[in-house]
């Protein structure tokens, strides 16, 4: 099977417009990701869940209650579409992209998407993005589920620590090389180790391809 890895990069959307097609949790998953980022977020869709309908009466995004329009598309830098089964709608949006200059994703849809939406594991300042290049979503969930647990709160409190190091170094020592010693002594030691185990299909799989 051949897929498309692409090129993994963090994006700036600090005080930047992303659109949102589509309401429910999935949407309400991506869009609490939009506004950590510190992103200006519209929502198009006719109806809203409990969650979504706190964050539009709180402020902190746009609701247009109503179906997609080619307008909404103004001033956009990211289009999110999670209407999986309006395939017209995504490549209209694929080509819209091409001529108006906007990041478009559209779920369960790579063809018709300029960019990927990897699982993030978020603890603290860290940011783990898992990719399966489209062969599994579900084992990237999976996977991020695993690293959510591995990566629990004092992991994000050692973050925090290191940050402060880091900070307190800059401002009072003045040699670079003694800092990066400092912080090299500060994270030595740290390891992270762990098991797989595979599912019972997959093994039976294997076996299966032993005998043959």
């Amino acid at each position: 099977m051949s897929e498309n890895a692409g090129f993994q990069i963090s994006l700036d959307i600090q005080g930047r417009l992303c659109v949102v097609i589509g309401g429910g949790d999935e949407a309400f998953e991506r869009i609490s990701r939009l506004l950590d980022a510190g992103a200006k977020v519209i929502i198009v869709t006719p109806t809203l869940n409990t969650p979504l309908k706190k964050l539009t009466a709180s402020g902190k995004i746009i609701h247009r209650s109503r179906h997609f329009r080619s307008t909404d598309t103004q001033d956009a830098f990211l289009i999110l579409n999670l209407l999986r089964e309006d395939t017209d709608l995504s490549k209209s949006l694929f080509d819209l992209a091409k001529t108006e200059r906007f990041l478009v994703w559209s779920i369960d849809q790579s063809s018709r998407s300029t960019v990927m939406m990897p699982a993030v594991v978020a603890r603290g300042a860290l940011r783990i993005a898992i990719s399966t290049s489209g062969a599994s979503p579900a084992l990237a969930s999976v996977l991020r589920q695993n690293c959510e647990v591995l990566f629990d709160d004092e992991f994000g409190q050692f973050l925090d620590w290191l940050g402060s190091l880091r900070e307190e170094l800059q401002k009072n020592e003045p040699k670079e090389t003694r800092r990066r010693e400092r912080l090299k002594d500060a994270v030595e030691g740290f390891s992270v180790t762990g098991k797989i185990t595979y599912p019972a299909l997959w093994i039976a799989h294997k076996e299966q391809s032993a005998s043959s």
